[in-house]
């Protein structure tokens, strides 16, 4: 009698998908690897875990819960989606050491999306087919209300030179101290990788504290999509490194994708994929249907390659895309590759408005102290852009985004903590393609250093 009450209970467990489970963080064993929390379509309510595992290791679960069951006692176990991935082996790459070597990369990609979850909570989760693994984190985006997020980009990250990580990641440190408490998300604009091709990158990367701690929003950037030889050009390797939204188009799903934050529409695309005009035509398309079926206080659109050449001023990505902005009603438009800061005030029709309507064009600095760029004499579009920032080849900057209700603020931080630009985004009610509002009323602040043009 006493077994079958034990199994009686045991079967009422597993049909709930409730674990128990102490909350003390374990050492990882490894076996879980790679490990990300992305956004679903609703961030609000949906989040999304990919986690990569040796191909021979079976069954893999993600275990979830509030953070605050401490002891895990609501916990819920959902079973992943597993597949054979084979995208980087064999490629060519380098050691931390240095050392030439190609990729042995043979895995399990585990994916599995977390659903019906509480706004504006923070959860904790751990990955594997046992109650062992690292505990990490994320939170829900909130139904309404204040959220803040960390824009970093442009890093490289590179075994060989660990300091490239270093510096971006001491970055994000600095601006949670900024801040003054945690973020809500990290977005990236792209080339987080050297050669997104060496598998063994990506996975040192995300052992990083900030990828258990936080979800993790971004595009694909070039040095995502290629290999060290140049070889093998390809989406997969930011894919299968992350589990974004399955909601782009042809050839795109899961590399351009959108979600809903709070009252904001993220619309992210692959600037690989818009080299040609019909490649640019298709995300374009895509783009516009987005917006009309998603209606939203705000609309943001984040792409890798930048908006100008902040080395001069020249016309780059804007000039393909400013014209669908306008008549679209983006708000915030954000970008990297540059190495550069770059930003703009509310742009339409080519000309700077008072804000009743446009679009803000704004551009992330590297942040590897390595790769940046130097400026060069201020040539182009004097009339457009109103801020550039750079430290020369050294060159490390984030920016700090703060939302409410009504506006949407930007702040470029140096690696000091020194606040060195800022943009202030708020709603006006008018937009055909936003929920009862028009692109954006933007309030600039003056920039703390008139002379870093």
């Amino acid at each position: 009698m006493k077994h079958i009450s034990i199994i009686i209970a045991a079967i009422a467990l597993s049909i709930a998908y409730t674990v128990s489970a102490q909350n003390t963080p374990q050492s990882s064993t490894d076996r879980e690897y790679t490990v990300i929390a992305n956004p679903g379509e609703s961030a609000t309510h949906r989040v999304r875990i990919n986690w990569h595992t040796d191909a021979d290791n079976g069954k893999s679960y993600c275990t979830y819960t509030e953070r605050s069951d401490i002891n895990w006692e609501k916990a819920r176990k959902v079973r992943a989606q597993q597949e054979l991935c084979t995208a980087y082996d064999g490629l060519s790459s380098k050691k931390a050491s240095g050392e030439d070597f190609h990729e042995s990369a043979r895995f399990l990609r585990n994916t599995v999306e977390l659903k019906n979850l509480q706004p504006n909570t923070e959860y904790m989760y751990r990955c594997g087919n046992g109650e062992t693994g690292k505990i990490r984190y994320f939170k829900t985006a909130p139904s309404s209300g204040e959220w803040s997020a960390a824009i970093i980009s442009d890093f490289h990250a590179y075994t060989p030179l660990p300091k490239r990580v270093e510096s971006a990641m001491t970055m994000i440190g600095t601006l949670e101290k900024c801040n003054g408490r945690d973020f809500d998300i990290i977005l990236h604009t792209g080339d987080i990788c050297a050669w997104g091709g060496s598998y063994s990158f990506w996975r040192d990367l995300y052992k990083q504290p900030y990828f258990s701690k936080y979800m993790w929003a971004g595009v694909n950037g070039n040095h995502d999509n290629m290999d060290r030889k140049s070889t093998r050009l390809s989406n997969d390797y930011f894919h299968y490194a992350n589990n974004n939204p399955v909601n782009g188009y042809k050839g795109e799903k899961g590399v351009c994708y959108y979600f809903k934050y709070g009252n904001a529409l993220f619309i992210m695309l692959n600037s690989e994929s818009m080299r040609s005009e019909e490649g640019l035509a298709a995300a374009q398309a895509w783009v516009k249907k987005t917006i009309k079926s998603n209606p939203s206080k705000f609309v943001i659109v984040m792409e890798h390659y930048q908006w100008f050449f902040a080395t001069d001023g020249r016309t780059s990505q804007y000039e393909r895309w400013n014209s669908l902005f306008d008549e679209y009603g983006v708000d915030l438009a954000i970008s990297g590759n540059n190495h550069i800061y770059a930003r703009t005030n509310a742009l339409y029709k080519g000309t700077e408005t008072d804000g009743s309507k446009g679009t803000v064009y704004i551009q992330t600095p590297s942040s590897d102290n390595e790769r940046g760029q130097a400026l060069k004499e201020w040539t182009d579009n004097k009339d457009l852009i109103k801020f550039r920032w750079s430290e020369g080849s050294k060159t490390v900057g984030g920016i700090l985004l703060k939302a409410n209700d009504n506006k949407i603020c930007l702040t470029l931080y140096d690696r000091h903590g020194n606040a060195l630009d800022n943009v202030e985004v708020i709603s006006n009610p008018d937009s055909p393609f936003t929920n009862a509002v028009h692109p954006l009323l933007i309030k600039v602040e003056r920039h703390l250093f008139a002379n870093y043009d």
